[in-house]
């Protein structure tokens, strides 16, 4: 039987995370990122794994046609032949999704849907502007929801509350910016090609799994 496939698509802020371990668990898909990939071929220590492991020691990016080795072998693996994967954060680029296309012909591996979680920069960065963290005990909190700012004491150990330079306005609009100009073509890509899926990820994790479903269920 042929298995399901997905590549997770979103801003930052836009909820994969949560999206993907409910498609994981409804599913019983292998879920799969860039990092969990590379950590496992250094982990079995495979050829491919020893050398992406120099890179990563060095704190050097790891090549692109090393990361797509690594990528072939892991899904060449039983698991994925039997449950299926979720990739997230990979493919980045159109050279990395031909490639990818490529690697899931060679494995026998069944369609490709692509899940593209679209919300508005606005609201993405309200929500990550209310991000704060404890100096203590390193909890993410929300300024809204936990009623805290930076200078308080944190709710749960009473260590100062502050927020990351990641998570200031004018950092996260960069980032916007950044993955904008680079998805776009991505996601142009796939809708080209029939495989795109489209999601409102405006509204609740509940309510935006569940348009997932409904539109996996029209597939």
């Amino acid at each position: 039987m042929a298995t399901r496939n997905y590549v997770l698509l979103g801003p930052p802020g836009a909820g994969k995370g949560t999206q993907a371990e409910r498609l994981v668990a409804e599913y019983g898909l292998v879920h799969l990122s860039t990092g969990d990939i590379l950590r496992d071929a250094v982990a079995r220590g495979t050829e491919l794994g020893r050398q992406a492991k120099s890179y990563m020691d060095a704190g050097e990016l790891v090549p692109d046609e090393l990361v797509i080795g690594i990528i072939r072998e892991r899904l060449g693996l039983d698991d994925i032949k039997q449950s299926g994967v979720l990739l997230d954060g990979f493919p980045r680029t159109i050279a990395q999704a031909d490639a990818l296309a490529g690697i899931m012909d060679d494995a026998g591996l069944g369609a490709l849907v692509v899940i593209n979680i679209a919300v508005d920069d606005e609201p993405l960065i309200r929500r990550l502007s209310g991000r704060r963290m404890c100096r203590g005990c390193e909890v993410i909190l929300r300024a809204d929801r936990d009623g805290v700012d930076t200078g308080d004491a944190c709710p749960k150990c009473g260590g100062e509350v502050y927020q990351r330079s990641d998570d200031q306005e004018e950092a996260i609009a960069e980032r916007l910016r950044t993955y904008h100009a680079k998805t776009a073509p991505l996601i142009e890509y796939y809708a080209q090609k029939g495989l795109l899926i489209e999601i409102d990820g405006s509204g609740t994790p509940a309510e935006v799994h569940a348009l997932v479903t409904a539109r996996l269920g029209e597939q």
